[in-house]
């Protein structure tokens, strides 16, 4: 069974960037037609996709994100790391690491990490 964790600074100052890593167990990133995903969710709303990294390599962002977004891997660690520039306050959210499959056209997640946290405040 695949696990993920988060890991990384909880408090991020405005203007900064957001720097978040997920360590994958129990599978390889780079399984065949698995997609590596971050989600985040800010207080008391719903659930954001940010983007994906591919498990060959290749990413795809939120068109709201993309310009502030950047997600690599590190294929020796079985990780992948969100990079969120520019942060401001409202990208205070629970953030998530997720993975999954396509099914029937749609990215379909299967495992979740428990979601960390990020404050944005100087």
């Amino acid at each position: 069974q695949v696990q993920l964790q988060e890991s990384g600074p909880g408090l991020v100052k405005p203007s900064q960037t957001l720097s978040l890593t997920c360590t994958v167990s129990g599978g390889s990133i780079t399984t065949n037609y698995y997609y590596w995903s971050w989600i985040r969710q800010p207080p008391g709303k719903g659930l954001e996709w940010i983007g994906y990294i591919a498990y060959t390599g290749s990413t795809y962002y939120s068109p709201s994100l993309k310009s502030r977004t950047s997600i690599t891997r590190d294929t020796s660690k079985n990780q992948f790391t969100l990079q969120l520039s520019s942060v401001t306050p409202e990208n205070a959210a629970v953030y998530y690491c997720a993975g999954g499959e396509y099914s029937g056209g749609y990215l379909s997640i299967g495992s979740w990490g428990q979601g960390t946290k990020v404050t944005v405040s100087s």
